[in-house]
């Protein structure tokens, strides 16, 4: 059992405890989102958590941008190595104390030093793969390939619309996440995050040939639309201890 009304979804972000340890620029991001059964995704998740649930339903998120202008410990942006195009798929979980977090199944990066790094340091799951971004017209064209299994990939073309969400529960539930779980030495780590609302806006998924949602466990997800797409300029994060 939860007490997930402990800490309700909300758009605003709750304060770090202290100073943040690092920030990054999340910059171009499209959220593509399915609805799933949470039977499916309770065995994936790190022990103690249970699926968190919106409408009935466990989700799915596949979600591609550009990280840049990182910085660890007060350091001046990281350059070269501390830029790169991202492709997450990940889930919605809460813990015993009711604290939400985004469980990553995967993370696609197009730098070898920051995949080696995150896992060393938190154990996430990144994969070192060939990511690109290519913007025409309005369209912003995402494409991934893991370097060791090139049938792993995928292709993604959005058209962010001009229409501004606000005041949106499901968006907000998506979206607004000020923490990650990971599983450390078998132990499971709640780290927090800290950043502005997110400029949201409706987008079109236009494009979606897709392989990473199957190998995570979702054979057929990518086949049928996503329940969501939505689009965000960008905002810059903060990382460290929360309250």
């Amino acid at each position: 059992m939860t007490n997930a009304e402990a800490y309700p979804i909300s758009a605003i972000a709750p304060l770090l405890a202290g100073r943040a340890v690092a920030s990054q620029r999340w910059s171009h991001l499209v959220f593509l989102h399915w609805r799933v059964d949470a039977a499916l995704v309770a065995p994936l998740l790190p022990k103690g958590l249970i699926p968190d649930e919106y409408d009935g339903s466990s989700w799915v998120g596949l979600i591609p941008f550009v990280l840049d202008r990182a910085t660890v410990l007060g350091s001046p942006p990281i350059p070269y190595f501390g830029t790169f195009v991202e492709v997450n798929v990940r889930l919605y979980a809460v813990d015993a104390q009711g604290r939400r977090g985004v469980v990553f199944v995967s993370l696609e990066a197009g730098r070898l030093a920051a995949v080696l790094a995150a896992h060393a340091l938190f154990s996430l799951p990144y994969k070192w793969s060939r990511t690109r971004l290519h913007i025409d017209s309005g369209r912003y064209r995402y494409t991934s390939t893991r370097h060791r299994d090139r049938n792993l990939h995928t292709d993604i073309v959005a058209r962010p619309g001009t229409g501004t969400v606000s005041n949106d529960p499901l968006a907000d539930f998506l979206t607004a996440r000020w923490a990650l779980f990971t599983s450390i030495r078998g132990r499971t780590v709640h780290l927090r995050n800290h950043h502005e609302p997110w400029p949201i806006l409706r987008a079109d998924l236009e494009r979606l040939d897709d392989t990473l949602l199957a190998a995570a466990g979702f054979v057929g997800l990518a086949d049928r639309s996503p329940d969501s797409v939505l689009y965000s300029p960008g905002v810059t994060t903060w990382f460290g201890r929360g309250h």
